[in-house]
């Protein structure tokens, strides 16, 4: 999208320090690290909330849990750099409206409610991680999809424009990180796999418009 900042931190050098001695990163990268954990924690409860019943109860558990794990690895981080970072909030069903209309009002199905989560979840972490790595990400963008991808993922709007398009094409890369995350800890999981399906068409459908 060619957002300033992007090439402020070395995330490779990151990654080697993180393997290394996580307690020897700097100041910057310790925020960018401890940010993305946190994000990553509190992501998955709000999601678990946009989706069936029947889904969020079987998976509540293990989110909650997760999220404890990445809050502490978190904190170790932040504390070592003695840097201070705080988690996002991400929006729930309760607290949308899509076209005027409760958000879950227009959505029926797995596959719909998935990708409205995403559309919108992504992007406000996307959205929090880039402040914490320096990343200038123009507030009339994110205000702009937001509108556009409730819009058009959960009400009435027929199509994304150009840069909402391009910009949620990339924030459906996710796909690759399930993908990783699968194979990385060999869980081969047919959730895991799921969600990889649902991103990586959505990707690409996007691509194609």
């Amino acid at each position: 999208m060619g957002f300033e900042g992007t090439d402020a931190l070395d995330g490779a050098r990151i990654t080697a320090d993180l393997r290394e001695d996580p307690s020897g990163l700097s100041p910057a990268a310790a925020r960018s690290v401890s940010a993305t954990l946190l994000a990553d924690g509190r992501f998955s409860e709000p999601y678990c909330e946009w989706l069936p019943t029947w889904y969020e109860l079987g998976l509540i558990g293990p989110v909650r849990y997760g999220e404890w794990r990445l809050r502490r690895v978190a904190a170790a981080v932040a504390d070592a750099a003695n840097v201070t970072v705080t988690a996002p909030q991400f929006s729930r069903p309760r607290d949308v409206t899509v076209d005027g209309r409760p958000a879950l009002a227009r959505v029926s199905g797995f596959r719909e409610r998935f990708l409205l989560a995403a559309a919108l979840l992504h992007l406000e972490w996307f959205e929090h991680a880039a402040a914490a790595d320096g990343i200038e990400v123009p507030p009339a963008l994110v205000d702009r999809a937001r509108e556009e991808s409730l819009s058009y993922y959960g009400g009435d709007r027929d199509h994304l424009s150009e840069p909402v398009r391009r910009f949620q094409q990339l924030l459906f890369a996710d796909d690759a990180w399930v993908r990783r995350v699968d194979e990385g800890y060999g869980l081969d999981s047919r959730l895991f796999g799921l969600w990889e399906r649902l991103l990586r068409a959505e990707r690409e459908r996007l691509a194609s418009v």
